[in-house]
């Protein structure tokens, strides 16, 4: 009887052994990956035109929003908010950035993006890119986005984007911190860029 619970125990210590070793293991898996950027190294294109990489992620904080300019609410919306927020945040538009990514890089180029994105804000810039190099970042940022037929009979015909919703939060060095719902409560969204802004 003494040898089964010395058995016990001697069970009991492993196990706690274990556990506390996968425990220690995950929490480190966990600050890796908190200390990376979001996302993927990307090469894209801006609304001027201009080359654009994860690089323009870096150096302050940044509001990301994936969407698409044919967007009959959600997208104008968002934009229009976001600006908003960012006026009352940052005024002198020293401390925060914005970029506005196209789902729909077929019917988004960067001139179709330039001319939707300057109609609603001067500080947020578009992204478009080669459709290919768009469905890339798409899956490297984890952004769930589909082209939905306008008519069920005619699936090659006009289109929309059904897409993930929310503004990304990524901090000074591009690691992901937090998001903006839509449809967020405005001061509770001007709250989380003024956190995002003092954290760098």
């Amino acid at each position: 009887m003494k040898t089964f619970r010395i058995a016990i125990w001697v069970g009991v210590l492993i196990l706690a052994g274990i556990l506390g070793w996968v425990t220690l293991n995950l929490d480190t898996s966990k600050d890796v990956v908190a200390e990376a950027p979001y996302g993927v190294p990307f090469t894209l294109v801006s609304q001027s035109g201009q080359p654009i990489t994860e690089q323009a992620l870096r150096g302050k904080p940044t509001a990301l929003f994936f969407g698409f300019t044919h967007c009959p609410e959600v997208c104008p919306t968002t934009l229009y908010e976001l600006n908003g927020w960012m006026e009352k945040v940052d005024p002198d538009g020293t401390k925060l950035q914005a970029y506005f990514v196209t789902v729909d890089p077929e019917r988004d180029t960067p001139e179709v993006i330039n001319q939707y994105v300057s109609n609603v804000s001067k500080r947020i810039i578009g992204i478009s890119g080669p459709p290919d190099k768009v469905t890339e970042v798409i899956k490297g940022f984890r952004i769930y986005a589909k082209k939905v037929p306008v008519d069920d009979k005619d699936p090659n015909g006009d289109y929309t984007m059904d897409h993930y919703a929310s503004v990304f939060l990524l901090d000074s060095a591009g690691r992901f911190a937090g998001t903006i719902a839509y449809g967020e409560n405005p001061d509770t969204a001007v709250k989380k860029l003024e956190n995002l802004v003092s954290k760098g």
